[in-house]
């Protein structure tokens, strides 16, 4: 497969990078680092979680590498922590992380992180210590959907950050099968926040059926409402309550997608007696 990217400049004076191939602009409203800012480092209290955390290592899982705006802004804002952290990222290509360190002078973001980049393009994983932070960075390239259902051993996160196509654009990304999976794989005794841009009743029916407690998440400039998911009530500022549920209940699109296959459906009688039965809106 051939992938071709050039870099872009947004309405804003921002620089970003398009893929040609699939006719899409990374983070294309407010650009790479606020978007990061915004819906990860500030949503999911990246900074007070990781000083608070007595963990020997904190993990955070990166789904959606691409040019890896998300993880270096992130370092940023953790380097003077004096913790260590594993970040796991997961793409089905190295490309936008290639283009992004040949043309990190013009993106601003990569600058710093050159020998990282090299080293997961080359190694797919890297240490370094960034300021006071020590990283352990791998990068898995694979189908993230095959790979979360296999036996492939992975660290229990405390934070996601999820970065895929929507589900329209990229259906096996958001099925229900692959969030109960996701949702296993989680830590019952490690709180874990995950985070994404979609405001979706859709999405949100399926990390409701997926075992995770839902919010309504920040606004990020381009999205007035995002989401976030967790294992973990307590890490849910304003969760979905009954408002939220009627208008599911009611909604023509808001039945998970139990295959790769993108489609629109209201709620059947299984999902809508499961969310009626969910745990966070029995005590709204």
């Amino acid at each position: 497969m051939e992938f071709a990217y050039s870099l872009v400049q947004l309405a804003n004076g921002t620089t970003s990078i398009r893929s040609l191939a699939e006719g899409e602009t990374f983070h294309p409203v407010i650009g790479p680092v606020a978007e990061a800012e915004a819906l990860y480092v500030r949503q999911l209290r990246l900074p007070e979680r990781l000083t608070a955390s007595t963990d020997d290592e904190w993990v955070l899982w990166d789904v959606g590498l691409g040019s890896a705006a998300n993880v270096t802004t992130a370092l940023r804002h953790l380097a003077g922590i004096p913790k260590r952290i594993c970040i796991v990222s997961f793409d089905h290509t190295l490309e936008p992380l290639r283009f992004a360190r040949d043309h990190a002078q013009e993106l601003g973001y990569p600058l710093g992180f050159e020998t990282a980049f090299g080293a997961l393009l080359e190694h797919h994983q890297c240490e370094f210590i960034h300021d006071r932070l020590s990283v352990r960075w791998q990068a898995e390239v694979a189908d993230f959907p095959s790979l979360i259902q296999s036996a492939a051993p992975l660290p229990a996160p405390h934070a996601i950050f999820y970065d895929a196509y929507s589900p329209a654009r990229n259906p096996a990304m958001w099925t229900l099968p692959l969030f109960q999976r996701l949702f296993d794989r989680l830590d019952p005794e490690r709180p874990c926040a995950m985070a994404t841009y979609s405001r979706a009743t859709l999405l949100r029916t399926t990390l409701l059926r997926a075992g995770f407690c839902v919010g309504a998440g920040e606004a990020t400039g381009e999205k007035e409402e995002t989401t976030l998911a967790s294992n973990a009530l307590s890490l849910i500022p304003r969760p979905l309550g009954s408002d939220w549920l009627g208008r599911a209940l009611r909604s023509t699109s808001a039945e998970p997608l139990e295959s790769a296959v993108y489609r629109q459906a209201p709620l059947s009688e299984g999902t809508r007696a499961a969310l009626l039965g969910h745990p966070q809106f029995r005590q709204d």
